[in-house]
């Protein structure tokens, strides 16, 4: 299942979300171009990923932030991305561009301070904006509960685009992540589910506040919890070619 819309692209630009997105492109290309030994991409981490073991010896604080612009590959970089293009744009309209960048941010160091919490001695590279992104994420669930979001689903011979409200997407997407945490081995490195468990949470409770001011429940009816202004409508269907 991987979000590809929603259905109400904001009213102002979010410059933000997208210099955030051209941050993360930017940092990645610059790795690509001149990190072309594996003793220089090492040495990259080991000065500006997140790496638990150094924070446990008071060392390289800063990687809680810098770690967030760095990826591990063309996909991650992708997938990241695309989930900020997403639902960035919403909460960026809601909040303001600046306290959206502080939000973020925030997440983000949260996100690799929950994943510390759980195993401070790892000496595992922690890389990635996912735990920021998945601050966001919480956020929207929050704000735009029913906000329409496509899902692309491809299951071999099955692949279709499903519209599904926020809270189904976003729900799912979270029990995923608290299952793979819990099942899943962390000293065998790959995905860091807490990472994004915790800044989902984070996001979540950094946004009620905004949401009180918004009026609370009050805001969801006025907006039938999407967010508030006109749903953009997608053909659903590939048109038919008439034969001649």
């Amino acid at each position: 299942m991987i979000p590809i819309r929603d259905h109400n692209p904001s009213r102002r630009t979010p410059f933000v979300t997208y210099l955030l997105i051209a941050l993360n492109i930017a940092v990645y290309l610059y790795g690509v171009a001149f990190l072309t030994t594996e003793q220089a991409l090492s040495q990259f981490y080991y000065d500006y990923a997140m790496i638990p073991a150094r924070i446990s010896g008071g060392d390289n604080y800063s990687a809680l932030l810098t770690s967030m612009f760095l990826h591990a590959g063309a996909m991650h970089l992708a997938g990241n991305m695309l989930f900020l293009w997403v639902f960035g744009d919403n909460l960026e309209d809601v909040m303001g561009h600046i306290p959206f960048l502080a939000f973020y941010l925030i997440c983000g160091v949260g996100a690799g301070l929950s994943q510390f919490a759980l195993d401070p001695y790892s000496a595992l590279p922690l890389v990635g904006a996912s735990g920021a992104i998945a601050g966001v994420m919480g956020g929207y669930l929050l704000l735009f509960p029913k906000a329409k979001i496509d899902i692309f689903i491809f299951l071999i011979i099955f692949i279709r685009i499903i519209p599904l409200p926020a809270w189904m997407t976003l729900g799912l997407w979270f029990g995923l992540q608290l299952i793979e945490g819990l099942t899943a081995d962390m000293n065998a490195g790959g995905v860091a589910y807490w990472a994004h468990a915790g800044g989902f949470v984070i996001g979540f409770v950094l946004v009620l506040p905004l949401w009180r001011r918004l009026g609370g429940q009050r805001w969801w009816q006025a907006t039938d919890f999407h967010p508030p202004h006109p749903e953009t409508h997608y053909p659903s269907r590939i048109p038919v070619v008439k034969r001649r």
